[in-house]
């Protein structure tokens, strides 16, 4: 079974494929400039932003974990984001490939965190929030009408050893706590 991990550079993508060798050894990792992770990682160049691209980056998967990190603007994420999402549906529909997307919090109601369940209230307050609900939306009909079979899972936060930008848990706790 192929596990393709696209965005395999970041903070996700990294921790994930270490955990993915406990399961199997055939994982591709996807990025513009992938390094391995695991000695076994099959190694894949692609920008996602291209669809022949991402559509070569899927063919032959079995799982692909959608872990893309994109810069940090609100223009990039309006821009990128639904490009990028509706790229990998096609490459998963096309290769029948089930799809894992690692998603925020950013579409949620901030006034409303506790008690998350996946009936939990949709109420994005930014443009960020904005997009990320579009593509879940993308998503989840693609799932809905049987063209891929998918997944979100959400997470307020990363931290971690390979967590490379700042986030609130590392700053306020994890850095801190190891000092």
């Amino acid at each position: 079974m192929l596990q393709t991990v696209l965005g395999a550079g970041g903070a996700i993508g990294v921790e994930l494929s270490k955990a993915l060798r406990d399961y199997d050894t055939n994982i591709r990792l996807v990025n513009r400039n992938p390094e391995k992770v695991n000695q076994s990682d099959e190694l894949f160049k692609a920008d996602l932003l291209n669809e022949k691209q991402a559509l070569d980056a899927v063919k032959g998967s079995d799982i692909v974990y959608l872990t893309v990190g994109l810069p940090y603007k609100t223009s990039v994420w309006s821009a990128s984001w639904p490009k990028l999402v509706k790229n990998v549906i096609k490459a998963c529909e096309t290769h029948q490939a089930k799809l894992v997307f690692f998603d925020n919090i950013y579409m949620y109601d901030p006034k409303d965190l506790s008690d998350m369940t996946e009936d939990h209230k949709i109420g994005p307050t930014s443009r960020k929030g904005k997009v990320r609900q579009m593509v879940s939306d993308m998503i989840m009909q693609a799932s809905n009408e049987g063209r891929i079979k998918a997944l979100i899972a959400r997470s307020a936060d990363f931290y971690g050893p390979s967590v490379k930008q700042t986030s609130m848990l590392n700053e306020t706790t994890v850095k801190p706590l190891s000092e």
